[in-house]
């Protein structure tokens, strides 16, 4: 083994690779997954059966791009290693701290990169507050305001909320995401800047914050539960929760003959409820908008095909003028 020729070999080598990459400072490349990154950003692949395939850096001295291929396509290069690198592509070389959300959490590093390739990385304890909270918005806006913790309350704020703008207008506030990723200084501080991680997003009371966009200025916010109340009281004194579910329509569901005697469908804010009018074990028996005429042009059929069904209910033939109840007749006969 001629030892002196080895090392007269490697050092040839060595000045090729440096070569290379001082005069291809943007072409310097490290592997990375199957292909190799170089530093300007662009990924290569080298061919079976190359020299230069496994190195951990190389210098792409030529490369081409084939028609249709996503990497561009190394022609020519020399094998380098991570000083060469850094020596040849020096002017590219940084260090800085670096927040974003990924896998579903803040993740927060200080980074060392060379271009686009990066050299080294360790976890960072104490990220700007600022950079963190710019993480936490994108995990918002990529995974949705589901993140934050939503009550069943929150929920129907929401929804009523949306109700009242889509039939209102100002200045009942846009709840949709757009709207409130746009007002995000709003309604979701100080907590949004307290957060460091994803589990304090969950901490966060959407309906409390959500209270924030009330319109407490004019003195709105005072008539959110005439305009759009959670729970309306039907003719027999029953209080039924409404569904805002759909805010062009919202549903109330109650039994067929607690309605009994009404001539006109409720409504909250001028807008009509759908009615789901429910037999007496909870099921859909008619749905209207229109209560006198379903009295009228319904109501025999639903009568015809449930009274013998439910026999200890009222089904009496005039719904219009009847006494409305939660009850059965042997109640009603006490």
């Amino acid at each position: 083994m001629n030892v002196e020729a080895d090392r007269a070999n490697v050092g040839e080598d060595r000045l090729v690779g440096l070569v290379a990459a001082l005069a291809f400072p943007e072409r310097v490349a490290k592997a990375d997954g199957g292909s190799y990154l170089m530093v300007s950003g662009t990924r290569a692949e080298v061919a079976e059966g190359s020299g230069l395939r496994g190195a951990p850096w190389i210098a792409v001295a030529a490369a081409d791009r084939p028609v249709g291929k996503r990497h561009a396509r190394v022609q020519a290069g020399a094998v380098v290693d991570e000083d060469i690198a850094r020596q040849a592509a020096g002017a590219l070389l940084d260090e800085r701290d670096e927040v974003h959300w990924a896998g579903g959490d803040v993740v927060a590093r200080r980074v060392e990169r060379l271009g686009a390739v990066e050299l080294a990385s360790r976890p960072l304890a104490d990220a700007d507050p600022v950079l963190v909270r710019d993480a936490l918005l994108e995990g918002l806006r990529r995974e949705g305001f589901g993140l934050l913790r939503w009550s069943a309350d929150a929920g129907v704020l929401r929804q009523r909320l949306a109700f009242l703008h889509l039939h209102l207008g100002e200045p009942w506030p846009d709840v949709c995401d757009d709207a409130l990723h746009a007002r995000v200084d709003e309604w979701l501080e100080p907590e949004l800047s307290r957060a460091r991680r994803r589990a304090d997003l969950s901490r966060i009371d959407a309906g409390e914050a959500l209270a924030r966009l009330l319109p407490w200025a004019s003195g709105e916010a005072g008539r959110l539960d005439e305009l759009a109340p959670e729970r309306i009281t039907v003719p027999s004194g029953s209080r039924i929760r409404i569904d805002y579910g759909n805010p062009e329509q919202p549903v109330l569901a109650v039994k067929l003959q607690e309605m009994f005697g009404l001539h006109e469908s409720p409504s909250v804010a001028g807008v009509p409820l759908l009615v789901h009018l429910l037999s007496p074990a909870g099921r859909p028996a008619a749905v209207t908008a229109d209560l006198a005429s379903f009295w009228k042009d319904g109501y025999n059929g639903v009568r015809a095909e449930l009274r013998g069904r439910y026999p200890k209910h009222p089904w009496p033939e005039d719904p219009a003028t009847a006494e409305p109840t939660r009850h059965t007749n042997a109640r009603l006969r006490r």
